[in-house]
């Protein structure tokens, strides 16, 4: 269950960095609230899951997830670039992700 948690407040985390993004610094309200709102519930969903796991592990693998969404995000509904090195760069951070499972 404690890793559901961690999963899921690395999807709140993309929702929130592309919500900051499409609202073009928080001068368009329905955005910003849901920018609110994902922060929120990732914060919450990852502070529950850390009642169970290693902070290093559970924070590195919520970072991983969010920044490699955040990115594939961008490149598929902001049309940021998309290169072989940007994502090998992405496979190389769920692969960390990975690891730590494993690892933890």
């Amino acid at each position: 269950m404690a890793w559901i948690l961690v999963l899921v407040a690395g999807l709140f985390e993309v929702g929130w960095a592309a919500g900051m993004k499409a609202s073009d610094g928080f001068t368009r309200l329905t955005p910003a609230i849901v920018t609110v709102v994902c922060l929120t519930a990732s914060f919450g969903c990852l502070t529950l899951s850390l009642r169970w796991l290693p902070l290093g592990t559970a924070y590195a693998v919520w970072t991983g997830i969010g920044a490699a969404g955040s990115a594939a995000f961008g490149m598929y509904f902001f049309s940021e670039p998309i290169s072989v090195l940007r994502i090998v760069s992405i496979a190389l951070v769920v692969a960390g992700i990975v690891g730590l499972k494993i690892a933890g």
